[in-house]
């Protein structure tokens, strides 16, 4: 069988497991991750592998892993980089005449009085968001400059940190009563998507507790996220679609997106994810 190294988290893999066994693949966790690792000592056989299954998400531990390994990634690092910067991705989408949401990109330490014209520049509220955090962590919602200033007076402490590598974010126009809706495309095909929902607030991050349910998406919706994962020349991607009204843009994206329940996902998806680790294996 061909062997797969997983290091997405326990949900992923134990969903993927038996489905791709049933396909001739053999996937195992593979992890350095909150443990003590003698270099000298890999936990790992790497003779059992022939690909892994996306770069982990604490890139450091990944390129331990992956000096283990030395296997091909479906999602490699640079594609996880290049999906985890949103701003980078919103740009590179833009470019490829994806729609995404109006967004300015802000490196700290940065002029307060170019900050305020900025957000002066939207209609209020605007969506302020770290620009390279996950699962909604940090994300705010400010409807006036004051509050905005003392946001970005916090943001200022966290990237004064030198341990924080980042020290940029977003400041975004808010689409509001929007249709938040999660598309998984595999290999340039969308394979299922779910709209999102959280009847209490605005975010509607599954891990902050919405509601994910599947969904049928129009031709033009399912082009969107096709066309986003082209332009980030990215296999396996999460798009995350906002609609509101007539308009549609592309919010954000995801290159270690979670494996849901395998009723949200098109007919035949684990063929397809088969495939593709058997391509990825090959190169």
């Amino acid at each position: 069988m061909l062997g797969l190294a997983v290091a997405n988290d326990a949900e992923t893999f134990e969903r993927m497991r038996g489905p791709l066994a049933e396909r001739g693949i053999r996937a195992e966790h593979v992890s350095v991750r909150e443990r003590v690792t003698r270099l000298s000592e890999p936990p790992v056989d790497p003779t059992r592998f022939d690909a892994g299954f996306v770069f982990p998400g604490r890139l450091m531990e990944g390129g331990v892993v992956d000096a283990f390994l030395d296997v091909p990634w479906v999602n490699d690092r640079a594609a996880v980089l290049r999906s985890r910067n949103k701003a980078g991705a919103l740009a590179a989408m833009a470019d490829a005449g994806v729609p995404v949401p109006e967004t300015v990109y802000v490196s700290n330490p940065a002029d307060d009085e170019a900050v305020r014209e900025a957000f002066e520049s939207f209609d209020a509220p605007v969506v302020v968001k770290p620009n390279s955090t996950t699962r909604g962590v940090g994300v705010t919602k400010v409807h006036d400059a004051d509050s905005l200033s003392g946001v970005t007076d916090y943001l200022d402490l966290v990237h004064d940190y030198r341990a924080t590598g980042d020290k940029s974010y977003l400041v975004q126009e808010y689409l509001s009563d929007a249709t938040d809706y999660r598309v998984m495309v595999l290999d340039g095909e969308v394979v299922g998507a779910v709209r999102r929902s959280a009847p209490d607030g605005w975010k509607h991050n599954v891990h902050r507790g919405a509601d994910a349910a599947g969904v049928e998406l129009s031709a033009e919706l399912r082009g969107l996220a096709v066309d986003a994962a082209e332009a980030l020349d990215i296999d396996f991607l999460g798009v995350d679609v906002l609609v509101s009204g007539e308009r549609a843009v592309v919010n954000e994206t995801n290159a270690r997106p979670t494996i849901d329940d395998a009723a949200k996902y098109e007919d035949g998806f684990y063929d397809w994810l088969a495939a593709l680790v058997e391509q990825t294996a090959e190169e």
